[in-house]
């Protein structure tokens, strides 16, 4: 079975000489397997088409995809037209548990969220499908009294959107009054002491922090009365003991309700879900969403990159872990000594004490939200002065933000060449477009980006200045798990290859893990004092700050991913009694 994919953002016909249709194999014979719409760009015949892949070589803006699909799929669940994306399979919502779906961005996932909240209806790959024909399709299924429901506009949906940032946006006033406005389970008061935004309610909207925002919408999302409640992404801008908190009252509202969560966090998903479902695919071309798996076996198969229920080899290679913290090598020389200095706001004071930071590695740093983080890093890019002591470094130094903003009418490529011509190198290309995935969305417009896609340009305009230190604000944010693992791949043999140093503060833990030589940790109390300590190695560092938010973490016995332990359970008290909180060979 075979789709043909024609991504209509990167098509331009206007601009090139029509080449999948003038080298395209069958045409020359007299067929008709690539035509052109009635939009002047091209219709290709998925009938017709023998799977040559000249078109998907010849076509100057890469907008063509050939797919082969795996035999075993049964018919489509929807699809976005001739030549659109398509989407098999649908996770079931049922009360009583959180199933979560596992995979990249740009498969479906949103998609099947619409259908099931009833936004879309599913037209099961063909024109003109009625709710008739797709309840036909589904009698005698799991499906059918949910659709069924569906259809009739008796299933109500409360949705905690992705992208958090464009809240804002959509709505002004306090944060008392959007939560007022939402609370129809009577559940908002207890939320707002769970979730400790009790000091934000009589904030505006417009002046909330990342992670004030996205407890505000968990808030909203979770005191609204509905059927069926959809969490996507939870983690962004939320620090481990946040993450764990919100998954908590998560698992409390399934024990009556139906929930579906999308995650990239794996101890998250993994502490959350009840059971998963695995999507996999081709982003932008199709995805299939797998029937429900058990939870740790769904994470390992989809480490693995191998699902042996449905036969498929989802990924090439396999995502594997480390168990032994890094050990101790030579000293780099000293690329920065800085003496204690602070700095004050109205409510808040950071402390950085005596401190220095290496040449040619990469220090993560952690700590709750809250602390004084992105304004340690905004203080070494002098964007902000320090009130007390001095800093002064004399380095090139390129930064990027914790958030991001699309607000320049410029082509992803045009933004890049700006701000580094050289990026049209083969070793720019190599090193960081291409494994970013940056080249496939050039031609795109920058206020077009989704967050994930802004997040990928942002990492690759901060890593394409030359400079001596480069400051990432939480890189992770809005990538799935390959991207974050390719990323922090990418940032670490950068910095290895340019002899430089990387500032890194991030809330995935792994990520931090897999990414740093050292760790710069951060305690205090949020929202009043924060003080840096360090840098340690990174099993000092590990267990300074996961001992501060009272959480260990575990082994898998097959992948060795980290796993959260129960509170109080017997690997959790053994681990605490050895003071090996993250690391335990």
């Amino acid at each position: 079975m075979r789709i043909a994919i024609l991504n209509k953002d990167k098509c331009q016909p206007r601009r090139c000489s029509l080449e999948c249709i003038k080298y395209c194999p069958r045409v020359r014979t007299g067929d008709e397997t690539i035509t052109l719409g009635k939009d002047g760009k091209p219709v290709i015949s998925e009938e017709l088409c023998v799977g040559c892949g000249i078109c998907v070589n010849k076509c100057p803006f890469g907008a063509i995809m050939i797919i082969g699909l795996p035999e075993q799929l049964d018919e489509p669940t929807h699809r976005y037209g001739q030549n659109g994306f398509v989407l098999y399979g649908l996770p079931m919502p049922q009360k009583g548990r959180v199933e979560g779906i596992l995979g990249p961005n740009g498969i479906g996932k949103s998609t099947a969220v619409k259908i099931l909240s009833g936004i879309l209806t599913p037209n099961l790959g063909r024109p003109e499908t009625t709710w008739d024909d797709v309840l036909e399709h589904y009698a005698g299924t799991i499906f059918y009294d949910y659709l069924k429901n569906v259809s009739k506009g008796k299933i109500k949906t409360s949705q905690k959107p992705q992208y958090i940032d464009l809240i804002p946006k959509a709505y002004t006033g306090k944060v008392k009054q959007l939560l007022k406005a939402t609370d129809e389970r009577g559940v908002v008061d207890e939320l707002v002491q769970k979730l400790d935004i009790t000091h934000i309610l009589n904030r505006d909207i417009q002046h909330l922090s990342g992670g004030e925002l996205q407890r505000v919408a968990i808030a909203a999302c979770l005191s609204r009365n509905a059927d069926f409640y959809f969490f996507d992404e939870i983690t962004p801008y939320l620090d481990v003991y946040q993450r764990m908190n919100c998954a908590r009252l998560i698992r409390e509202l399934a024990q009556e309700k139906a929930v579906l969560v999308v995650e990239h966090d794996l101890a998250v998903l993994d502490f959350l879900a009840d059971i998963i479902h695995i999507s996999y695919g081709t982003p932008g071309a199709y995805g299939v969403i797998t029937q429900p798996k058990v939870v740790r076996l769904g994470i390992n198969e989809y480490l693995r990159g191998y699902l042996p229920q449905e036969n498929v080899r989802i990924r090439p290679q396999a995502i594997e872990f480390e168990t032994h913290a890094p050990r101790s090598e030579k000293e780099n020389p000293v690329l920065i000594e800085f003496s204690k200095f602070t700095k004050k706001y109205e409510h808040f004071t950071l402390t950085v004490t005596d401190g220095q930071i290496r040449k040619s590695e990469v220090v993560g740093i952690v700590g709750p939200n809250g602390i004084g983080k992105t304004t340690f890093i905004k203080l070494l890019a002098n964007e902000i002065k320090p009130t007390t002591g001095n800093i002064d470094i004399k380095l090139r130094i390129s930064y990027k933000p914790q958030y991001i903003k699309a607000d320049l009418d410029m082509s992803t490529q045009a933004f890049l060449y700006a701000i580094n011509p050289r990026f049209s190198q083969s070793y720019y290309m190599t090193e960081i477009i291409q494994p970013l995935q940056i080249d496939r969305i050039y031609e795109r417009n920058l206020n077009d980006l989704s967050g994930g896609e802004l997040q990928r340009v942002a990492i690759a305009a901060c890593l394409g200045r030359e400079a001596d230190l480069y400051l990432l604000d939480e890189p992770s944010a809005h990538l799935d798990v390959e991207q974050r693992t390719m990323t922090t791949k990418v940032i670490r043999r950068y910095a290895e290859n340019q002899n430089s140093t990387a500032l890194v503060a991030d809330h995935d833990i792994y990520m931090v893990d897999m990414i740093s030589d050292s760790l710069l940790v951060f305690d205090g109390k949020p929202a009043y004092n924060g003080t840096t300590h360090g840098p340690f190695d990174m099993r000092n560092g590990m267990n300074k700050f996961l001992h501060e938010l009272n959480i260990t973490f575990r082994r898998d016995e097959e992948t060795k991913r980290p796993r959260v332990n129960k509170l109080d359970s017997k690997l959790d008290r053994e681990q605490r009694r050895k003071g090996e909180y993250y690391y335990t060979t």
